[in-house]
C-alpha cells in the first residue's frame, strides 16, 4: 500500500458527485452560452464544453444529433473532423479574442477543417450560422455557468 492512498480524494474536475459524507461540494455541469454581439443574435444558450484531453477527442462523434440552442466549444483546437459523425454540423474557429476567423458550414461526413491561427472551435447544428448571419470578423461573447 502506498503511504499517500489513505489521503486520496476524488477528482473535483469529474462530474461524478462525490459520496454523501464526503463534505466536498457535488461538481456542476457547466454549460456555455454563446452570442454574436457583432449581430445581436444567440448561436448556442446550452452548448457543452470540450476542455480536456477525454472530452476534445471524443467531441460529438457519441451524439446522434444536435438540438436547436446545443453545440459544443472545443478549447483549444485548430481543426475538427466529421469521421464517423451521423450528422452535419457548423464550424466556427475563434481566436482567443473569441473573434470569428473562419466559418465551415454544413460541414457533412468525411471532412476536415483547420485554422492554424484559431485559438477553440465551436460546433453548431448545421444552418444555425447562416440563421445568425454569423460570417468572419464577427466578435463572440461566451458565456458560462452552471447547470
Amino acid at each position: 500500500m502506498w503511504p499517500f492512498e489513505e489521503a486520496l480524494l476524488p477528482c473535483l474536475d469529474c462530474t461524478v458527485p462525490a459520496p454523501i459524507g464526503w463534505g466536498l461540494p457535488e461538481k456542476r455541469v457547466t454549460k456555455l452560452r454563446a452570442t454574436n454581439a457583432t449581430r445581436g443574435t444567440v448561436l448556442a444558450d446550452r452548448a457543452d464544453i470540450a476542455d480536456t484531453s477525454a472530452k476534445r477527442r471524443t467531441g460529438l462523434l457519441k451524439h446522434s444529433g444536435l438540438a436547436s440552442g446545443e453545440g459544443l466549444w472545443i478549447v483549444p483546437c485548430e481543426g475538427v473532423h466529421t469521421f464517423f459523425m451521423k450528422f452535419p454540423i457548423d464550424v466556427v474557429f475563434l481566436n482567443r479574442k473569441r473573434k470569428v476567423l473562419k466559418v465551415r458550414t454544413n460541414m457533412g461526413r468525411g471532412r476536415i477543417a483547420l485554422s492554424l491561427r484559431a485559438h477553440s472551435v465551436l460546433e453548431l447544428p448545421a444552418g444555425r450560422l447562416a440563421e445568425t448571419g454569423t460570417q468572419a470578423g464577427d466578435q463572440l461573447e461566451l458565456e458560462k455557468y452552471g447547470e
